[in-house]
């Protein structure tokens, strides 16, 4: 297919389809924020508020508006997510709870530094759309504290023993790889590429494993030494792939050629790891050693593995020329649009079997929202009109 083509297509599915549906269906117009318990029909089958899943919406909305256009539905729909966060979201001193009821009581105590990420990213680019400097004083604050708990996330809430079997996450500096680029505007260029060089040593030299095989590992531990137990075995190869395109952009952003190349690198050698060759599609959890996961869920086949492949694997291509980039893309993207597209309703599934089947019906709920399909569309929409001029 050529790039024109495809461009157009995840242009038009953003914009025509999946964008509408959020804007139609998620917002809530008596108490602010969003609903993210959508059913496939975009009805609401639970009105209880996720705070990272409200914050990617108002980046979502936010970013859109600054880098696509100006279109005031979208700046509507984030500053009104954001108002509702900055009421209700935190303890008062940016501590992010994890739930809250509909109308804004907290349900779920500030464990999950995810909560901190995305009302970071949200933040940042309301404060870019908007210039409200409150905006940008959150998003700056919230970072800092996210850095602060780098050693320990959870903080209070963590269930582990001290002393016992220390274990680090990858998530977490992985995300920060994208974050400080979300907000690079609103710090300290120093500060900046310092914070982003610890990261990408913890992705790059440490997650990583060339004695593996050139995976990269879940959790690894205090000591950067691989641990042989459920926690120390588990790969996740979607993490790794969409960490990939992260640090693509920052070898892209620092002009390190080489940062590129070994990202596309392991993004290919995790697809081959990741990917089922019986009934097609990447794992959700594996087992580097090959022993049974502990996640029930192992071998379920979720959108945003498969939508953050797409965008490591087209990246790749863009940056790097290597064939075998674009050879996974087509590979993938004809899997995701003949699972995940549901042909009668806007947005997509979320949750298949193995074989590829719908498992539930939902299009939203408590782990996805409107962040993966719309930003998935957007990256690809973007590379490939970058390539379209270039063929």
């Amino acid at each position: 297919m050529l790039f024109q083509t495809l461009s157009k297509l995840y242009k038009d599915e953003l914009l025509e389809k999946v964008l509408p549906f959020w804007l139609n269906c998620s917002q809530d117009k008596e108490y602010g924020g969003y609903f993210t318990c959508l059913n496939r029909d975009g009805s609401v089958f639970d009105t209880d508020k996720f705070i990272w899943l409200q914050g990617r919406e108002v980046w979502m909305f936010a970013m859109l508006y600054n880098k696509v256009e100006k279109r005031q539905e979208w700046l509507d729909c984030a500053i009104q997510g954001g108002e509702f966060l900055k009421k209700y979201g935190h303890d008062g001193n940016l501590n992010w709870y994890f739930s809250l009821d509909r109308q804004g009581n907290p349900l779920v105590e500030p464990y999950n530094i995810f909560s901190y990420t995305f009302a970071t990213m949200a933040f940042g680019q309301l404060s870019i759309a908007t210039g409200n400097p409150e905006y940008a004083q959150i998003a700056k604050q919230t970072f800092d504290i996210i850095l602060q708990k780098m050693n320990n996330p959870k903080g209070k809430w963590n269930k582990l023993h001290p002393g016992t079997r220390g274990l680090k996450g990858f998530s977490l500096p992985m995300i920060i790889c994208n974050l400080a680029l979300e907000i690079e505007p609103l710090l300290d260029e120093q500060f900046l590429l310092q914070t982003v060089e610890t990261c990408i040593h913890e992705v790059m030299d440490v997650f990583y494993r060339p004695e593996l095989g050139g995976i990269i590992v879940e959790n690894i531990g205090s000591n950067n030494q691989l641990v042989d137990c459920f926690e120390g075995r588990q790969v996740t190869p979607g993490h790794a792939i969409e960490a990939m395109w992260f640090i693509m952009d920052l070898g892209k952003r620092l002009n390190r050629p080489d940062l590129i190349e070994k990202a596309k690198d392991i993004t290919l050698t995790m697809l081959d790891f990741g990917w089922d060759k019986e009934y097609d599609g990447i794992y959700y959890f594996m087992d580097y050693k090959g022993y049974p996961p502990q996640q029930l869920e192992w071998d379920q086949k979720l959108w945003w593995v498969h939508i953050e492949s797409l965008i490591s694997t087209l990246k790749g291509y863009q940056l790097t020329g290597d064939k075998r980039c674009l050879d996974w893309f087509y590979r993938l993207h004809d899997y995701v649009w003949t699972h995940f597209k549901d042909p009668e309703y806007p947005e997509w599934y979320g949750y298949l079997n193995r074989r590829g089947e719908v498992l539930l019906p939902l299009k939203g709920g408590k782990w996805k929202g409107c962040f993966h399909v719309p930003r998935g569309l957007y990256q690809c929409w973007m590379i490939l009109e970058d390539l379209a001029k270039k063929e």
